[in-house]
């Protein structure tokens, strides 16, 4: 019996894939795949069953009854004997859920691997030389979703402290909620100077940057045509 490999797909540069998650997919014999992963990616593996089992913006499926689905295929096609890969977007333990479906299998005894991917925010801050960590600007990178803002202002305000005190933020699934990230960044660093990057499709052939500040992101955003999914990067400015 073959074990599950839990695989992260990067974000989606099929030559940013480790060699072991690259060897995984085109031998693997079933894929469920989430909604992020790229056709370029997906075509690495050319007679494998793929399954999607993703989540798109907007859905309003009910999350526990799809991630219930997931793990009973995942079991279900290791009792086959076949070899299963779990494929997700940008890193497994970072916002892809990997966590649910490793305790699934933790509690059948299911024997199961996860590969590392690189994560959007780490991916844009290096295609497009942002500096997330520099000597003697900051020390440290805090990387968050945008549903703190939609569920927790306290831990918003958190984060907005850490801006203020140099280190850099990462926010994932954030261009939706600019309109609550953004006045709360600048009620407390007051400082509406503060780099921000906005990255769209990181890796892919139609990525995007727009670079601009606390002060004019949102204005700039508004007026662009930039495409989910996107990253961003604040209190770090580009090499140019």
């Amino acid at each position: 019996m073959y074990p599950v490999s839990i695989v992260g797909a990067g974000p989606g540069d099929p030559d940013l894939l480790t060699v072991k998650a690259h060897r995984l997919i085109e031998e693997a014999n079933v894929i469920l795949h989430d909604n992020l992963v790229s056709d370029t990616i997906m075509t690495i593996n050319t007679d494998g069953e793929k399954i999607y089992v993703g989540r798109k913006f907007g859905d309003t499926s009910d999350q526990i009854e799809r991630q219930q689905k997931i793990n009973e295929l995942l079991e279900a096609n290791y009792l086959l004997g076949k070899k299963v890969v779990r494929l997700k977007s940008g890193d497994p333990y970072v916002y892809g859920r990997a966590a649910e479906e490793a305790r699934y299998l933790t509690s059948k005894k299911i024997p199961f691997q996860v590969i590392p991917g690189i994560s959007a925010a780490l991916a844009a801050a290096n295609i497009f030389n942002i500096p997330i960590t520099e000597r003697n600007k900051s020390n440290a990178m805090l990387i968050c979703t945008a549903h703190t803002a939609d569920y927790s202002f306290e831990q918003l305000t958190g984060i907005a402290h850490m801006l203020k005190a140099g280190n850099t933020i990462s926010i994932y699934m954030g261009l939706k909620s600019l309109h609550r990230i953004i006045p709360k960044l600048l009620e407390v660093c007051k400082d509406d100077t503060i780099p921000v990057n906005a990255a769209s499709n990181v890796s892919r052939v139609h990525q995007e940057i727009i670079t601009g500040t606390l002060g004019s992101i949102e204005e700039q955003i508004k007026n662009s045509a930039l495409q989910m999914p996107v990253v961003l990067i604040i209190g770090a400015n580009p090499i140019l």
